[in-house]
Protein backbone atom coordinates (compact mmCIF):
# COMPACT_ATOMS: atom_id res chain seq x y z
CA UNK A 1 0.00 0.00 0.00
CA UNK A 2 1.20 3.46 -0.81
CA UNK A 3 0.76 5.37 2.43
CA UNK A 4 1.48 8.65 0.67
CA UNK A 5 -1.68 8.36 -1.43
CA UNK A 6 -3.90 8.01 1.61
CA UNK A 7 -2.02 10.62 3.62
CA UNK A 8 -2.03 13.16 0.82
CA UNK A 9 -5.77 12.95 0.27
CA UNK A 10 -6.80 12.28 3.85
CA UNK A 11 -8.68 15.51 4.48
CA UNK A 12 -10.70 15.01 1.30
CA UNK A 13 -11.52 11.34 1.91
CA UNK A 14 -12.04 11.36 5.66
CA UNK A 15 -15.79 11.70 5.12
CA UNK A 16 -15.80 8.70 2.80
CA UNK A 17 -13.95 6.66 5.39
CA UNK A 18 -16.51 7.69 8.03
CA UNK A 19 -19.36 6.69 5.71
CA UNK A 20 -17.76 3.32 4.91
CA UNK A 21 -16.83 2.48 8.48
CA UNK A 22 -19.45 4.14 10.65
CA UNK A 23 -18.07 2.66 13.85
CA UNK A 24 -14.94 4.77 13.55
CA UNK A 25 -15.13 7.97 15.52
CA UNK A 26 -13.99 11.39 14.40
CA UNK A 27 -11.14 11.04 16.88
CA UNK A 28 -10.11 7.72 15.29
CA UNK A 29 -9.96 9.37 11.89
CA UNK A 30 -8.21 12.49 13.14
CA UNK A 31 -5.48 10.43 14.78
CA UNK A 32 -5.19 8.13 11.75
CA UNK A 33 -4.38 11.05 9.42
CA UNK A 34 -4.14 8.59 6.55
CA UNK A 35 -1.90 6.10 8.35
CA UNK A 36 -3.08 2.82 6.80
CA UNK A 37 -1.59 0.64 9.52
CA UNK A 38 -3.24 2.64 12.30
CA UNK A 39 -6.54 2.66 10.40
CA UNK A 40 -6.44 -1.12 9.99
CA UNK A 41 -5.77 -1.48 13.73
CA UNK A 42 -8.76 0.71 14.59
CA UNK A 43 -10.95 -1.33 12.24
CA UNK A 44 -9.81 -4.50 13.99
CA UNK A 45 -10.72 -3.01 17.34
CA UNK A 46 -14.07 -1.47 16.35
CA UNK A 47 -15.35 -4.32 14.17
CA UNK A 48 -13.64 -7.31 15.77
CA UNK A 49 -11.99 -8.26 12.48
CA UNK A 50 -8.85 -10.28 12.04
CA UNK A 51 -5.75 -8.39 10.88
CA UNK A 52 -6.02 -9.78 7.34
CA UNK A 53 -9.59 -8.60 6.91
CA UNK A 54 -8.86 -5.13 8.29
CA UNK A 55 -5.85 -4.74 5.99
CA UNK A 56 -7.92 -5.94 3.03
CA UNK A 57 -10.60 -3.34 3.82
CA UNK A 58 -8.02 -0.54 3.94
CA UNK A 59 -6.39 -1.81 0.72
CA UNK A 60 -9.75 -1.80 -1.07
CA UNK A 61 -10.50 1.68 0.23
CA UNK A 62 -7.10 2.89 -0.95
CA UNK A 63 -7.80 1.56 -4.46
CA UNK A 64 -10.90 3.76 -4.67
CA UNK A 65 -8.68 6.81 -4.18
CA UNK A 66 -6.56 6.25 -7.29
Amino acid sequence: MNKDIISGKWEQVKGSAQAKWGKLTDDDLDVAEGDAKYLAGRLQERYGWQQDQAKREVDEFQKTLQ
